[in-house]
């Protein structure tokens, strides 16, 4: 039988063909960056108080829409200091605008309408976590879980899809802020290599040697899967969401729930909501010790082990241990003294005077 026929048989063709096969799917998969990838807007621990609501009334807009801002930051810290201690909104004292300055990272405009001297909006004020928790008596570090990685699935047409291609689910967790969560999350963008190994696929492996590459890798301790299967009624109708909030390697369920959007536009309002479901649940579990992190996710490395006999053998050397210190003495009360100055130092056994 010649090469030629040897490379032509059937069964050589078949495995080329599905080789070629697997490789034009990597490449697919690998291939168009830009439609890939949605990096988190905040990886910061700022204090977030959001559907702040205001009405301002102004000469004209860019005054209506300062003079918002300003009632934001009011408003807002009133309702942080009551929710960090737990008591009501009129018990919060007021702080002076300067100082309100000082503490507030930035605004966020959730709905705004701006007039020629009106400003209505519905408005989200960062604090600094760092200046703010001085001013509301809050010491120390919150109790945090071990780093998370996150991989949101979201299930659509019987497809589940990860950070293959932009989804809304992955826009959702992309603006969540994680700051106030006790849930140390650890989010990608999506972009490179992690649609290949962060998939759905992946996901469903037990394996532990691979995990742990992978949170070796992206600098963490455990997994969370937040998975959502959206069921759309009709073309402009109802969405409905299933929402599933798993844990580990072996995609242990801690909640699930349905929530509904009236149409398309408020898919995006219903996956926020479904994520700060999936926290308050991962938050709970974290409170159980339902959240621990996977030992056998964790990779120790050994402690070598010295044998005794060498650490006494060290501890004897360095107990007989001989300094020389020359010093200047004119006379023997000076020699003496210097003598019990060196005695006196900790760990020193004896000292043998000797003139020169």
């Amino acid at each position: 039988m010649t090469l030629a026929d040897r490379l032509f048989r059937p069964f050589p063709m078949a495995v080329l063909f599905a080789l070629m096969l697997a490789a034009a799917m990597a490449v697919a998969q690998l291939e168009r960056p830009d439609e890939r990838g949605v990096p988190p807007i905040d990886g910061s621990g700022s204090y977030e108080v959001d559907g702040i609501k205001v009405d301002i009334a102004a000469r004209n807009a860019d005054q209506a829409r300062s003079g918002g801002w300003r009632e934001a930051q009011r408003k807002g810290w009133k309702m942080l200091w009551a929710r960090v201690n737990g008591k009501p909104v009129e018990n919060a004292p007021g702080l002076p605008d300067s100082t309100l300055d000082s503490i507030s990272g930035g605004i966020v405009v959730e709905r705004e309408e701006i007039g020629p001297n009106r400003y209505i909006a519905t408005l989200g004020v960062l604090f600094d976590r760092a200046r703010a928790g001085e001013l509301l008596g809050v010491k120390g570090a919150m109790r945090r879980s071990a780093p998370m990685l996150v991989i949101p699935i979201e299930w659509a047409g019987a497809t589940p899809i990860s950070f293959e291609a932009r989804t809304e689910w992955q826009k959702a967790w992309a603006r969540f802020r994680g700051g106030n969560s006790p849930i140390d999350y650890v989010r990608v963008s999506g972009t490179g290599a992690d649609p290949v190994l962060l998939n759905a696929a992946q996901t469903r492996r037990p394996g532990r040697g691979w995990w742990r590459m992978l949170l070796d890798q992206y600098g963490a301790a455990d997994i969370v899967v937040p998975e959502v299967t959206l069921y759309r009624q009709w073309p402009g109708g109802p969405v409905i969401g299933r929402f599933v909030a798993r844990h580990g390697a072996d995609a242990s369920v801690i909640d699930q729930f349905t929530l509904t959007a009236d149409n398309g536009d408020g898919l995006p309002a219903m996956l926020d909501r479904g994520i700060e479901r999936m926290d308050a649940a991962y938050v709970r579990a974290l409170q159980e010790g339902a959240l621990r992190p996977d030992k056998s996710l964790v990779v120790e490395t050994p402690v070598e082990e010295v044998p005794i006999d060498d650490v006494l053998s060290q501890i004897a050397s360095a107990a007989t241990t001989v300094i020389m210190v020359q010093a200047d003495t004119p006379d023997a009360g000076s020699l003496n003294a210097n003598a019990g100055a060196l005695r006196a130092m900790t760990g020193v056994t004896s000292v043998q005077p000797s003139s020169v």
